[in-house]
């Protein structure tokens, strides 16, 4: 799949990190969504079924483990590549990310080239997921 054709929603508390991802992910061809917190994160996973979501697992409301836990559960949303983009660094939140059903764990900081490149091979190794129509 080539980035144009992507969309990538972006669910992260904090402005500022969202809007850098954007401005990468844009700059890399992606189209994007974004999400400030878990019940706007799983309304808009589940309205726009996006290629790919990346994931602070630090959400306000609903936590990221329990919106991908959510997503990977229901089989309208299931297909959707999740990617945990978070500041935990231990093994255990990064293993409960893993169980929950993310398809990859970045740490954070990331770098921007590191952050297009996993989501592009995670996007080319997949099946894209089935998009509703949109109004």
């Amino acid at each position: 799949m080539r980035p144009v054709d992507s969309l990538v929603l972006i669910a992260d508390d904090f402005r500022d990190g969202r809007e850098l991802v954007v401005e990468i992910l844009v700059d890399a061809g992606f189209r994007t969504a974004e999400a400030s917190n878990g019940e706007e994160a799983l309304e808009k996973a589940r309205t726009l079924h996006p290629d790919l979501i990346l994931m602070d697992l630090s959400l306000p409301g609903l936590d990221g483990w329990e919106i991908t836990r959510r997503l990977k559960a229901d089989a309208a949303t299931s297909g959707i590549r999740i990617v945990a983009l978070t500041a935990h660094a231990t093994r255990a939140p990064l293993d409960r990310a893993r169980e929950v059903g993310c398809d990859l764990v970045l740490t954070k900081p990331c770098s921007p080239d590191l952050l297009v490149e996993k989501v592009k091979h995670l996007l080319a190794a997949t099946p894209a997921s089935p998009r509703k129509p949109t109004a």
